[in-house]
């Protein structure tokens, strides 16, 4: 299709991280450990938490979620990664960049809302222990949990429709390993002002009002915390919600890091490895960091792992 002097682009090739062969290998393999990684960590912990009938409360609801996303996004992101080591072409059909995109904003939008409902429960649960099973309801946990996945299709949606109707007419050698969205402005021959100003309003939305209300959960849960008169009380207090805050304090801080710059102060080398970390790293980090600081997943698995979790469901 002709536009003037240009062409129109219907694919993209993904540059990735090097050209070096035996460096590709090697990244091939470690990126390839940390996705089976990722896949038994997350399926193991959503298998753990269906089966086990005490872990059937809101936090490990939500908890399931998080999982499912994690499996999700590193899915969206993982296999095209890893093509860009061992194919010879690694071109991406434009419509496939636009899915990938759309997937992944989903997912990571839903994340940032499911880490703040996370956050709520927390609240309820320490502050509010005597009224937890009559606030944090079945009904309360579905809507929240669908308000996260209402709040990802929308914001992925608004997001993509904007993006990916602009005119592509430059080079289409995207320098990163997946479709991401200042890699992709950048080779648009359109005004991106506008565009930058969406992406910038709706990711700050996203990420803001979870952050705020992490924020304010976790203000209560502090003065709570510190009203209790025993170290131990404490300690035990603190623990119930050590795992979210770890959770939240590493994801909010790379996202936030990556999307709420202005566009000039973006580096591609150093957001490559970023990326790396926000879309792979994390999703493996966070079964482990739910289930080596948490003694009822720890105790769960051991019944699981003894077969007692059968014999407890008959």
């Amino acid at each position: 299709m002709s536009e003037g002097n240009f062409t129109a682009i219907t694919e993209f090739v993904l540059l990735g991280f090097t050209d070096n062969q035996n460096l590709q290998v090697l990244l091939f393999t470690v990126f390839f450990l940390i996705y089976l990684l990722i896949l038994v960590g997350n399926i193991g912990m959503v298998t753990l938490i269906t089966i086990d009938s005490r872990l059937h409360t809101p936090m490990y609801f939500f908890l399931s979620h998080l999982s499912m996303l994690d499996i999700g996004y590193s899915t969206v992101i993982a296999p095209m990664t890893l093509m860009t080591f061992v194919a010879e072409s690694k071109t991406v059909p434009f419509t496939g960049c636009a899915l990938q995109f759309f997937f992944f904003c989903i997912a990571v939008s839903c994340e940032c809302c499911l880490l703040g409902a996370m956050a709520y429960d927390r609240f309820i649960a320490i502050c509010n222990p005597l009224l937890y099973t009559a606030l944090m309801s079945k009904k309360l946990c579905y809507l929240l949990v669908a308000s996260s996945y209402l709040t990802g299709c929308v914001n992925a949606a608004v997001q993509t429709s904007f993006i990916f109707t602009l005119s592509f007419c430059r080079s289409n050698i995207i320098n990163h390993f997946f479709c991401d969205v200042v890699p992709i402005l950048r080779l648009s021959c359109s005004d991106t002002r506008v565009i930058d100003m969406i992406h910038f309003s709706f990711s700050t939305v996203v990420v803001s009002i979870p952050i705020l209300g992490i924020l304010v959960s976790y203000s209560y849960i502090l003065v709570t915390i510190l009203r209790i008169s025993s170290a131990e009380g404490r300690r035990k207090a603190f623990s119930t919600c050590a795992s979210h805050l770890t959770a939240v304090t590493i994801f909010y801080g790379t996202v936030a890091f990556m999307y709420l710059r202005p566009s000039s102060k973006y580096s591609v080398e150093q957001d490559k490895i970023i990326s790396v970390f926000y879309t792979l790293a994390i999703p493996m980090l966070n079964p482990l960091i739910y289930s080596l600081r948490n003694k009822e997943v720890k105790e769960a698995f051991k019944r699981l792992v003894g077969g007692n979790v059968i014999s407890q469901r008959r």
